[in-house]
């Protein structure tokens, strides 16, 4: 059961202040908005559905819980060995970067805040964001469901952030957007905490395409 504190710890690390950076990337959503891809609230329901099904689900979650569990029991090469597998997911260039600026930015605000165990992480080629994140919440006592739930929901309010100003959709419509997916999070969360390791892995061309297509965009907001 989560505690006050843990909650409030959560709240902290899943918000769109938290300063590393979140704000710059879209994932591939700019390249899908401008390739005509996505042009409404329907469209980037299905983009995000999709993402959160095949991509996160299948990949981000599953690994995030055994980071979770590789913190919690002082495992730094299982650490690291899931720290390595998660880049391998990411199947360009911009996705894999964005990957690791994210989490040494996260690991950098965390060692300024005298956490120790983090100054090694912000230079590290191995971190991700879901690498850093486990380790704030295990530090920070919050439980590995409500961890994963938190990260999903990060991920998918920062997506609709992007989606507001890009394709673009009005404050309300981003909310009804919000409301809608985070409902399907529980669910997902279960299944994400249901796969075996051999079990891990997907991918969505959708996501690949736009991303790769992103790197040679001439005009953009985000870096990814």
């Amino acid at each position: 059961m989560v505690t006050d504190l843990a909650l409030l710890r959560l709240l902290q690390l899943v918000s769109p202040g938290l300063p590393i950076g979140m704000f710059c990337y879209s994932q591939g959503l700019e390249r899908a908005v401008d390739d005509g891809w996505i042009s409404n609230a329907s469209d980037t329901d299905e983009w995000l559905n999709g993402l959160m099904a095949i991509c996160l689900t299948r990949i981000d979650l599953p690994i995030l819980a055994r980071l979770y569990d590789a913190w919690e029991c002082g495992n730094v090469e299982s650490v690291e060995y899931w720290s390595r597998t998660l880049i391998a997911c990411r199947e360009t260039s911009e996705l894999r970067a964005e990957d690791r600026h994210t989490g040494q930015a996260l690991a950098r605000l965390l060692d300024s805040m005298d956490i120790a165990g983090m100054q090694p992480w912000i230079r590290k080629p191995e971190a991700t964001l879901a690498t850093v994140f486990a380790f704030a919440a295990v530090n920070w006592g919050v439980p590995k469901r409500e961890t994963v739930i938190g990260y999903l929901w990060s991920w998918l309010e920062n997506q609709v952030l992007c989606a507001v100003k890009l394709v673009p959709l009005g404050q309300v419509a981003g909310q009804r957007l919000l409301i809608e997916l985070a409902g399907k999070i529980p669910a997902l969360v279960n299944e994400a905490l249901s796969i075996a390791d051999h079990d891990i892995g997907g991918s969505a061309f959708g996501l690949t395409l736009a991303s790769s297509r992103h790197e040679m965009q001439y005009s953009r907001l985000f870096r990814s």
